[in-house]
């Protein structure tokens, strides 16, 4: 079955260490509690919102060691009073699990997001 892992995280500033450094941390407390491999994920997307402009989070992926997954970036839609210098990933993936199984990671500022799921 293909299911969708959702995660995300904020920076404090528009750095490109930074940006990469959250999202390489995201990405693998993702894979860890749902204990996928590379071979495991389909295609990732990442989105920022349009204050971060330093880096492309895909990188994150590569300096993983990701390196035959399809990555993809994108902008966050502006949405007036929206969570700021927030990197979004929507990670699809090949799992025997159901969509109650799967663990969804929100860090850092990104926490408010989904209040629903204690993350």
């Amino acid at each position: 079955m293909v299911l969708a892992v959702r995660g995300a995280t904020t920076v404090e500033n528009n750095n490109s260490d930074e940006i990469i450094a959250e999202t390489q941390k995201l990405l693998l407390e993702m894979a860890k509690r749902n204990e996928l491999h590379e071979e495991d994920i389909i295609s990732i997307i990442f989105t920022v919102t349009q204050d971060l402009d330093k880096a492309f989070p895909a990188v994150a992926a590569r300096n993983i060691g990701w390196t035959s997954t399809a990555l993809m970036c994108m902008n966050e839609i502006n949405v007036q009073g929206s969570l700021k210098k927030c990197i979004r990933i929507m990670m699809h993936v090949n799992s025997e699990k159901g969509k109650k199984d799967i663990k969804h990671i929100y860090t850092n500022g990104a926490k408010v997001l989904r209040p629903d799921i204690g993350e």
